[in-house]
Formats: C-alpha cells, sequence, structure tokens
C-alpha cells in the first residue's frame, strides 16, 4: 500500500472491488433517546416496521461506541464485525487543512479489516513480555441460535514459536448460561444460515456432534452455570489470531444477560 498521497480514482476503485456501502441512521436503529417516540409513531402512522432483531442490525448495534456521533464498521456477509471506527478517532486528522492523511488512514483501516486484523474492535494483545491480559463482558441468550454473539480477538503472533493459550473464564450470577469456543482468526462466525448438509435442527441446537463438526472449533467449553468458572487450553505451534466467541445456552431461557470475566494467557514453548 502506498503511504503519500491517495487519488480519488484508487479509493474509489479500491471501495468499488471490496465493500457494497450503505448508510444506516443511528435514530432508525433507536440509539436516538429522544427520537424514539415520535419515529414509532411515525411507523405506526405509516404502517411501516423496522426489524431490530435483524441480524444486521444487531451486529451495527453491537459495534456502536458511546459517546461518537457516527461509527464506521466493515461487516461480512455474514454479519461478522470485521472493524469498526468512529469519527472522534479520525477528528483531529479531519480538521487538518488536507484530506489526504485521512484518506491514508481510511484506506488503511479497510484494508487491515478485510486482511481479519479487527481494527477498532479491542482484540486482546499478548506478549512475552505481557503474556496475560483480562477481560470483562457480556453474554446474551439469542431468540435464535447463532444471533448474537460477543466476539473478543486474540493476536498472539509475538510467539513465534508457538505456546499454550489458557482461558480462566467466570460467568457472573444473572440468568444466562455461557457457551464460549474458540475459533481461529480467520473462522467466520456460526450463523443462522444451516451449513449445506447439516439437519437444522440438529444446527440449531448448538449441541450435537452434527454441530460440533460443522462448527470446526478449534476447541470449546459448553455449559458454564451462572457463578461457575471454567477453562480453556489451546496449544499452537506459532504465533496466530484466534477469536473466543461467547453466547447464552437456550437451554437457560432466551432473553437473559450475564457478564463474564476472562484472563487470557500464553505459556510460551
Amino acid at each position: 500500500m502506498r503511504t503519500g498521497v491517495l487519488s480519488k480514482n484508487t479509493i474509489i476503485e479500491f471501495l468499488n472491488e471490496n465493500f457494497i456501502n450503505t448508510w444506516v441512521e443511528n435514530a432508525e436503529l433507536g440509539r436516538t433517546g429522544s427520537l424514539q417516540d415520535p419515529i414509532a409513531k411515525r411507523r405506526k402512522r405509516e404502517g411501516r416496521t423496522f426489524n431490530t432483531n435483524h441480524a444486521l442490525a444487531r451486529t451495527i448495534m453491537k459495534g456502536w461506541v458511546k459517546g461518537s456521533p457516527v461509527d464506521c464498521f466493515v461487516i461480512s456477509h455474514d454479519f461478522d464485525l470485521m472493524g469498526s471506527v468512529d469519527f472522534n478517532e479520525f477528528l483531529d486528522n479531519l480538521q487538518r487543512p488536507e484530506d489526504e492523511p485521512m484518506a491514508v488512514a481510511y484506506m488503511q483501516f479497510l484494508k487491515d479489516s478485510l486482511e481479519g486484523k479487527r481494527p477498532g474492535l479491542g482484540d486482546i494483545i499478548l506478549t512475552p513480555e505481557q503474556p496475560l491480559q483480562e477481560v470483562l463482558d457480556t453474554i446474551h441468550t439469542p431468540k435464535k441460535a447463532h444471533q448474537d454473539y460477543t466476539v473478543v480477538g486474540i493476536n498472539t503472533t509475538a510467539f513465534s514459536n508457538g505456546g499454550t493459550l489458557t482461558i480462566d473464564i467466570q460467568v457472573g450470577r444473572d440468568d444466562a448460561i455461557g457457551l464460549f469456543f474458540l475459533l481461529d482468526g480467520d473462522k467466520k462466525l456460526p450463523t443462522e444460515k444451516v451449513p449445506e448438509g447439516i439437519d437444522p435442527t440438529e444446527w440449531h441446537s448448538q449441541e450435537s456432534d452434527e454441530y460440533e463438526k460443522a462448527l470446526d472449533a478449534l476447541t470449546k467449553l459448553w455449559g458454564i452455570f451462572p457463578g461457575q468458572t471454567g477453562r480453556i487450553t489451546y496449544q499452537f505451534s506459532r504465533g496466530q489470531r484466534f477469536k473466543l466467541c461467547a453466547t447464552g445456552d437456550q437451554w437457560g431461557g432466551v432473553g437473559g444477560i450475564n457478564a463474564f470475566h476472562a484472563k487470557i494467557s500464553v505459556e510460551e514453548n
């Protein structure tokens, strides 16, 4: 990638080859509190609805940055959030006399997203100097399986000779029961679309042998009940990126929410 001035044609060509660009208003998804009631009345009056449970809407809502007036997301065809940047992050560049630095930075953000580097998504980066980090986040039990995931990116590329990844997880005392699985960083998240050749009932159950084979997780940890703990371990031969995916077990009832705390560490080979 060139680090100098990017022409408008270069940017447009890159976008046309790789992206479908669309805008979604914050107000339509209920982010603007003062407009929620007027918009609800308008939809009722016009007989129109807006499905905020759609996978695309849920991905957008999950990626919102508090306090940001505008968020830009890169979302895959199966609704995996690949990159995020908020307006405030680029504010200094926008205030400069020339907009070329903004264009270069934005192009790099787009390219990093396509390369699976998950820019702006707060990945955990582990190094020999800092081999342990902690994460506090939430899990949600969706109305439909594969509809709502919390994803923690884990970057272990600094461990060139590999090591053992250990994730100690404690689930909070609210309702949701935790399901956790570890994917390769390039692996796509499971979706509501049932893989070819898989029984839909088995895929949505998230429990059968057929489901686990189709999921192709590196390792997993099912059914951590409220207040309980569990551990994931995985040995890798060279540094790589992972995804820790968390969701709520439907066996505990849909709509539940809970917190989880994860200590993520690597013991170097």
